[in-house]
Order: C-alpha cells, then structure tokens, then sequence
C-alpha cells in the first residue's frame, strides 16, 4: 500500500504543480447565484447556509480538480452550521475524492488518549475513502498538548496510508507568543519540529518523505529555509500565499533541491477571485468560474518562477 506521501508526490508530479486550494466558504461572499439557488428546498437558515456551500465547494471541485492535486476544506466554516453542515462537508470530501484529489481537513484536532483515538477514527480515510466518516486523506493537528496527544494520530495515519500535518510555525501575526518561547537555547516551534522529524525517520525510515507534515507559514520565510534543514523527511503545508501577504518568492524555502516537499495553500484568493478587481473587471460576478480558473492557474504559473520541479 502506497503511503500518504507517495500517493500526494505522485499527484504533484502528474500536474506540475504544488498549488493547494483551501475550501473556506462563507455565506456573505458566496456567488449572488449559489446564494439563490440554496434557498428553494426551505429549512432553516443552517440548512440554506450548508447546501449552499456544499453546491459551491463542489463547483470548485470541478473547476480545479484538472489543475491542482489537493484541496483543504476549512471545517470550522461547516462546523459553525451544526449538523447540516457537517452532512455538507462529508459530502465534499467524497466528491473531491471521487474527482481525484487529495484532501486535507483542515480540523486542528489535538487531545489525549481515547478522545485523539476518536478523532483520528473520524478523519483519517487514508488510501479508502470508506475507512472514516469523514473520508480524508490527511488531516491537521495540534500537538501543543504533548507529544503523547501524536500517538494515537501518528498509528491511524500509518494503518490506513493517511497523513497528518502537524501545526509548527504558524502564519498568524501572534504565533510568536507562544512558539518564539525559549528553553534551552531552542524555541518551542523548533522542539515541535523535531518531533514531527523524529517521528517521520522511525516510521518512514526508507522514505524520501514520510507522512507526518508540518504546517509551517509563508509568513515566516528565513524559517521556512531553517525548517526545511531541521526536517528533511517533512513535507510541509504552506498556507499564508495571497491573501495574507506571503509571495512565491517566500515560499521557495519549503522546498527542497528538487523542487519537492511542500503544498501551498491559497483559499480566499481563489474561492472568491470573482470579487478582485482584476478578474471582477475580465469576468464580472456572472463568470465566478472563470475567475477561479484564472486564479488557480495565476498561482500556478507564480509558483513555477521559483519552484524548480513546477517549471
């Protein structure tokens, strides 16, 4: 059985590309159309809300699903709708599965014991989308409760050829509040990172990478090259692109000499690219679609002047 980081390198080299596209739908910024076309059906305003994303998170799907190898739906945006939400988000994911992406939940979950056992029974698909109820491939955690909370994440991950991405430096503007923090010569970040490294060489040992990632921001460039050292065997999620500041010129550093190991993510910039000036002027708000498009292959064509393997 392939690995998660074998099947997600084969997707990035049968597109030429390590662009991720974020799933971060939000109900005021849908298109004029989406927001009419949920409303026949009735239900509550949650039920309205929710078959509304999941109407333009699978239009997304379909646009970019030729162009890049992943997608990551942002659960908190479902989540805040209860029930009819979470039924959208699964729906989601096994369309973009079906569709042949690769998807990261983007979930944040961290516990102990049973409870991080329950969430990684929850999430964490891997290869067979039917493993899990909410059939991904990979998801993001949070190891800021201890290295113990990783186990039962990390034994998940391994029996069905899923991935995780493990949060290490992140791209908020308050990350260093707690992650700058120093012992022993070493700031917690970097002590997050060996962990996630420690634990890639002794499960993955014969691979180039192993599927434990970390999420490491593009805000934090001179960290990312320095990360990239302290963890060769790490593929890394890269959010922070576009809309909040971080350029491709940033980002070169997640990668290592073959142009490999990284995912960059761009979720507003491309959900809602009908709304920006330069595309709301080509395409106007009726042709969202085609904005999107021509926002997905922008980003793809920025990443390919810096990332060797995309050119």
């Amino acid at each position: 059985m392939p690995s998660y980081s074998e099947r997600l390198t084969a997707r990035v080299e049968q597109l030429n590309t390590p662009a991720l596209v974020g799933l971060d739908p939000r109900w005021e910024q849908l298109p004029a159309d989406v927001r009419s076309a949920a409303q026949p059906g009735g239900g509550s305003e949650a039920v309205v809300m929710a078959r509304g994303f999941e109407s333009f998170c699978c239009e997304i799907i379909d646009v970019v699903a030729p162009l890049v190898p992943a997608v990551k739906p942002q659960v908190a945006f479902f989540e805040q709708l209860g029930p009819a939400g979470f039924t959208a988000l699964a729906n989601i994911i096994r369309y973009a599965r079906t569709a042949g992406l690769v998807v990261i939940a983007d979930a944040k979950r961290g516990d102990i014991g049973s409870t991080a056992t329950a969430y990684a029974d929850a999430w964490l698909a891997g290869e067979n989308p039917d493993a899990a109820a909410f059939g991904a491939d990979a998801l993001t955690v949070n190891a800021y409760l201890g290295d113990d909370t990783l186990r039962p994440f990390v034994e998940k991950a391994a029996e069905n050829s899923a991935g995780l991405y493990i949060l290490v430096r992140t791209s908020n503007p308050g990350a260093a509040t707690f992650q700058d923090r120093t012992s022993e010569n070493q700031k917690l970040f970097e002590s997050v990172a060996d962990v996630v490294q420690q634990l890639n060489a002794s499960h993955w040992p014969d691979h180039d990478y192993g599927s434990i990632g970390a999420v490491v921001g593009a805000t934090w460039p001179e960290e990312l090259i320095s990360l990239r050292r302290r963890m060769p065997n790490t593929p890394f999620l890269v959010p922070g692109y576009g809309s909040q500041g971080g350029t491709a010129a940033d980002v070169a550093g997640a990668f290592d000499q073959n142009g490999q190991g990284a995912l960059v993510n761009s979720s507003r910039g491309i959900n809602f690219a009908f709304q920006k000036e330069q595309y709301a002027e080509q395409f106007g708000p009726a042709r969202w679609r085609d904005a999107i498009e021509a926002a997905t292959r922008q980003m793809i064509a920025d990443l390919r002047k810096y990332i060797p393997s995309a050119e």
